[in-house]
């Protein structure tokens, strides 16, 4: 039986592309992991648990700001794009990478506008350190050097070569461990350290952009950017996938990727330092994930359009029984050795940090082995079913919270996210896979 499973995957042309690609960005990130594990060995040490979760109130803020306004253009771009550029359209194809490229430089620059605006806001409420109001604004200027990375990021899928994401990730990775280390060594400051950050996302910006040119300029010629708008006569659909994937974004980043900035809001910045630790260490879950879903989406929306059910069907059942089987045991792992793993990244100082990872683990294996479910629906044109169903099970996570986490502390903030990763998760799932079945029947 197993013979005949491996046999299958290894004939299975697509499945291995998949991991081909995936298994790149994994050498990549596996490589920029251990450099991240070491920097926040040190940042963890230099800064203390205060430091820490105050330096994450400053790095979540800009990017918490930047997603409310974020048109996940990267989405766009593999949805629509990648069709245009699967049909030989490369007219509609390069006006949607100029509208998109466009679309997103506008919204970095309103983010930034809207941060260094209410940088005193985020300083009395989330913060609640006086004097440091001034490091919001610094931060987000990473934001402008960023104009172009949701689409990039889209333009390296569709075209095959996401690969040179992971290279760019490993060298912004290498740099920040030399400054990150060089601070360490000389007793640098919280200013030196958001430095470093700063660096980093500059240079994961403008080197993703650059990327990007290169693969469109071979894909679609030197003179791309040129094409009219017009070409494109769907645009009312275009602009309906763009503001839904907004709004589910933006809900997405409120309820489920902004723990840091919840837990100074309902407790301090020492409890969001333990969080940050305790969330950083279970989000090396993505490690493997991430990789897998860059790789996937692609794959999914062009078995779509090909309306290729029965294949969908088989490649998605393939990628789960990967990921479980890597979730299922990285989970058990957290729970036998987690305490060591906080001990050794940032000191005995951090265990508290442990019941809060333990909460945190359900969850976050639940969503990283159904990470297909959100990519799936808006390749079946069904981007207005993940607002519906993340904006209740979030709104019931955020009532909860305002009851339990100032009673029970950070333990509650990750029962609560997990509880939110799994409704979620589970509904869209199985609605996508429900959507695949209605439409293989023709019902």
């Amino acid at each position: 039986m197993f013979h005949r499973i491996r046999t299958s995957l290894r004939e299975d042309n697509l499945f291995r592309r998949v991991v081909g690609n995936s298994l790149h960005l994994f050498s990549n990130n596996t490589i920029a992991l251990a450099l991240s594990v070491l920097q926040g060995a040190l940042v963890t040490r230099l800064l203390g648990p205060s430091g820490f979760g105050l330096l994450g109130i400053i790095l979540f803020y800009a990017s918490t700001v930047n997603s409310v306004f974020s048109f996940r253009m990267s989405e766009v771009v593999v949805r629509y794009g990648g069709e245009y550029l699967e049909k030989g359209e490369k007219d509609k194809a390069s006006a949607l990478m100029k509208a998109a490229a466009l679309t997103e430089l506008f919204v970095s620059i309103l983010a930034f506008v809207i941060v260094a605006v209410t940088a005193f806001w985020a300083e009395a409420n989330l913060a609640k350190t006086s004097g440091i109001a001034w490091m919001f604004p610094v931060y987000a200027i990473g934001l402008l050097a960023n104009f172009n990375t949701e689409t990039a990021t889209g333009i390296l899928q569709v075209t095959n070569k996401i690969k040179l994401q992971g290279t760019v990730n490993l060298l912004q990775s290498i740099v920040t461990t030399i400054v990150i280390v060089a601070a360490f060594l000389t007793g640098g400051t919280l200013q030196t350290i958001l430095f470093a950050y700063l660096l980093s996302k500059t240079i994961l910006g403008l080197g993703m952009f650059i990327a990007a040119q290169i693969q469109l300029h071979r894909a679609l010629g030197k003179g791309w950017w040129r094409e009219s708008f017009s070409v494109i006569a769907s645009w009312r659909e275009l602009i309906w996938f763009a503001v839904s994937s907004n709004v589910s974004a933006t809900i997405i980043k409120i309820f489920r990727e902004s723990e840091i900035l919840w837990v100074g809001f309902f407790l301090s910045t020492t409890a969001a330092g333990y969080y940050r630790v305790a969330y950083t260490l279970v989000s090396f879950l993505s490690i493997v994930t991430d990789p897998l879903i860059a790789s996937t989406f692609p794959e999914i929306n062009r078995l779509v359009v090909q309306s290729a059910w029965a294949r969908l069907k088989d490649f998605l059942r393939k990628v789960t029984s990967l990921s479980l089987a890597y979730n299922a045991a990285i989970a058990v792992g957290f729970v036998l050795f987690g305490k060591w793993m906080i001990s050794i990244y940032s000191g005995e100082g951090y265990l508290s940090a442990y019941p809060a990872m333990i909460a945190l683990v359900v969850g976050l294996a639940f969503n990283y082995t159904l990470f297909w479910n959100r990519p799936l629906l808006l390749s079946l044109g069904m981007p207005e079913y993940p607002i519906k169903v993340t904006l209740i099970v979030g709104l019931i996570k955020i009532a909860l919270a305002f009851v339990l986490v100032p009673r029970f502390g950070i333990v509650a903030a990750g029962a609560l996210l997990s509880f939110y990763y799994v409704a979620s998760v589970g509904v869209m799932a199985w609605r996508g896979v429900k959507e695949i079945r209605r439409l293989e029947t023709g019902d």
